[in-house]
């Protein structure tokens, strides 16, 4: 029996990106040392970034995160590294994005 071939998008998504994300990808072993590096990094930033001043940035560690994305896979741009950042669901697993948030 054929299925139907529904296109309608939904309302709310309830999709989980850890369990979509293969347990032994090459990406889960070095998210778990760049974890490691940024918190280490974490007085730092906070000592750089100003508490109470101005409007809340992008942190730091998502920033470097799509950075070293960037530097493993074939992207040329910050456009380009934003457009994976909004489709790939393996990219925002691995910067820190949910599957709403904007890139």
């Amino acid at each position: 029996m054929r299925g139907d071939d529904q296109q309608s998008g939904q309302l709310f998504s309830y999709v989980n990106i850890e369990e979509r994300v293969a347990a032994d990808h090459p990406l889960c072993a070095i998210k778990g040392l760049v974890n490691e590096a940024l918190e280490a990094l974490d007085s730092e930033f906070a000592a750089i970034y100003a508490s109470r001043m101005g409007r809340p940035s992008i942190a730091p560690e998502r920033l470097l995160r799509a950075v070293l994305l960037q530097a493993i896979y074939p992207i040329r741009s910050e456009r380009q590294l934003m457009e994976r950042l909004e489709f790939d669901l393996l990219f925002r697993w691995f910067v820190g994005l949910s599957s709403d948030e904007p890139a």
